[in-house]
């Protein structure tokens, strides 16, 4: 077994109402003094208000293009290189802190990072995925040190958009069916792995337990412990899978399904974790978890993830087609869904997953 490279948390984390006012001592305790913000602008929308008082620091405001492109990491690091950038602040949802870490990467300084989302755990992930500028998947790279400084200001996210807790939802369920399938095979465990797994199944237990709930509190601007429970398992324990657990505990089958969904255009306007979650589905008939599928039939139902290609907009007449889209490009060499496999999954395998999977949507309908 090759080295685990643990980066199991960034250097600071907190989640609390009203922690951004802490900021400026943390610049200050950093030596910070040219901070250099990449944001959306919804996300900045989102989040200005709940911003101290930066006058003492010079702060450079930037709005990035939409996606998490090789252009546009280029670009706002050429930007925060003439601010003279000592710390780079990402404030948005999963694509503008991944492009705030790459941008921190490429140009060597530390990353601060405030998610407005809570769809994904890029804010505690040493890595960023990279798209095209259509938003078609390309590749994701893993940094060599982690995000300096996580700032989780929960107020912000109970007045987000509920599609995207659901996401989150989605994305971090795949923690646990995509580090068990990593995991359960290796003849030892390391201890950073072992821990890996340990995190992964405790985001199962908590989003089947408490994900209904936080949904419903987020729909009625509920700040419950709830609420607080799934947001902190979908920013952070979610990252700490992969920060443990390195390779053993990142992506498996259900991401290769997302990055095949991304190259097919009924489902461009279904978020990352929706299509993951999905995702999920896929890998386990391919593991021939029959049972656990119908078992999560009822969770995606009663939180609102897709069960099938019609939920995520394709039209029955066209689903063997796009299973076969999908099942291309999610079986291609480097795929994550071959990692776990003792040899290659072949794209056939995968389209007829997936045609099962919308025949048992049909049984139980």
């Amino acid at each position: 077994m090759e080295p685990i490279q643990v980066r199991a948390t960034p250097g600071y984390y907190e989640c609390r109402v009203g922690v951004l006012q802490e900021l400026p001592r943390l610049l200050h305790e950093g030596g910070f003094e040219k901070v250099f913000v990449i944001s959306g602008e919804r996300s900045w929308k989102a989040a200005r208000e709940y911003f101290p008082d930066l006058s003492a620091y010079q702060v450079a405001y930037s709005t990035y293009s939409g996606e998490c492109s090789g252009t546009e990491i280029v670009r706002q690091a050429e930007l925060a290189t003439i601010h003279g950038a000592d710390l780079i602040l990402g404030v948005g949802g999963g694509k503008v802190l991944d492009v705030a870490k790459a941008v921190g990467n490429e140009i060597n300084k530390d990353v601060g990072l405030v998610p407005t989302l809570a769809s994904t755990c890029a804010a505690t992930t040493p890595l960023s995925v990279k798209y095209t500028e259509e938003g078609e998947f390309v590749t994701y790279t893993i940094f060599p040190r982690s995000t300096y400084l996580v700032l989780v200001e929960p107020e912000i996210l109970l007045h987000s958009p509920v599609a995207y807790l659901r996401a989150g939802i989605g994305d971090t369920l795949a923690k646990w069916y995509e580090a068990r399938a990593l995991i359960e095979g290796l003849p030892s465990k390391p201890v950073p792995v072992q821990l890996a797994y340990e995190v992964a199944k405790s985001c199962r237990d908590v989003l089947v337990k408490d994900g209904e709930k936080a949904v419903h509190d987020q729909q009625n601007v509920q700040l419950s412990d709830a609420f607080i429970r799934v947001i902190e398992t979908n920013l952070l324990s979610g990252g700490m899978v992969g920060g443990l657990g390195d390779r053993y505990g990142r992506i498996a089958g259900a991401h290769s399904i997302h990055n095949g969904l991304t190259h097919v255009q009924e489902a461009h306007t279904f978020l990352h974790g929706e299509k993951v979650a999905y995702g999920i589905l896929v890998q386990l008939v391919l593991e021939g978890e029959w049972e656990e599928v119908r078992g999560l039939f009822d969770f995606y139902k009663e939180i609102g993830l897709p069960l099938s290609l019609e939920s995520i907009g394709v039209e029955a007449t066209n689903v063997e087609r796009v299973s076969q889209v999908i099942a291309d490009y999610a079986t291609r060499e480097g795929e994550s869904i071959h990692f776990p496999a003792s040899s290659a999954v072949r794209k056939e395998e995968v389209t007829e997953a997936i045609l099962g999977l919308e025949a048992l949507k049909v049984t139980l309908s």
